[in-house]
């Protein structure tokens, strides 16, 4: 176990966990688009980020990707973290500025409006969707394509993915319902099922260990 200040008080926590479950263990409210407990961490949309200190050095952190240490020094909603969390928030907003789960996050935040050009995008680039489809169905019929402001997730080569099984575990993860299970004959650059093939069923979700641990 490890010994650590959170926002002034000691703590302890199982050496090599990362802050957030550990964080939100102890009632500390962190917001999150991309982290799921059932995937890895990926820190991709920085809402988590708290102020770390370790040893002499002091920095801003995701905390679901940050270790737990003996001697850390966590402040979760000093100024510099708000200020930064609502930097996230306000381009999360100009990007998916339609979307209510950002703007819920958002407004939790204060941040009511975005001083950015707007685009009208639904995905947030979490790459939830992506990490299901490998750790959870093991087929990889997903992943991000481009890079920059290009990016964007989709099958290879953006044609209807003849390796995806149907198990919708990128749709149930999907924070912003940027996937609808309903309707799969979506544009190029969005994830569907194969056009040629029904939708097969995931073998993994019907096993009885899978639906007892994920709660199917």
């Amino acid at each position: 176990m490890a010994k650590l200040i959170v926002d002034g008080k000691e703590i302890e926590a199982r050496d090599g966990r990362t802050l957030l479950p550990v964080l939100r263990g102890i009632g500390v409210r962190i917001p999150t688009l991309c982290f799921h407990e059932a995937v890895s961490p990926y820190g991709a949309c920085r809402l988590c980020l708290v102020e770390v200190t370790a040893g002499k050095r002091t920095l801003l952190a995701a905390s679901c990707m940050y270790p737990v240490a003996e001697g850390l020094v966590v402040k979760t909603a000093s100024e510099r973290v708000i200020r930064a969390r609502r930097m996230v928030a306000e381009l999360l907003l100009a990007r998916c500025p339609g979307v209510p789960r950002v703007r819920e996050i958002a407004g939790e935040l204060g941040v009511q409006a975005s001083r950015f050009p707007q685009r009208d995008e639904r995905c947030v680039l979490c790459g939830l969707c992506v990490r299901g489809c490998a750790e959870i169905a093991g087929v990889h019929a997903i992943d991000f394509a481009s890079r920059g402001v290009y990016m964007d997730l989709a099958p290879p080569f953006h044609r209807a993915s003849e390796t995806c099984v149907g198990c919708t575990t990128c749709v149930t993860l999907c924070p912003t319902g940027c996937l609808d299970p309903l309707d799969f004959r979506m544009p190029p650059s969005r994830h569907r099922f194969s056009e040629t093939r029904p939708a097969a069923g995931c073998t993994l979700c019907a096993s009885e260990s899978f639906r007892s641990d994920h709660g199917h």
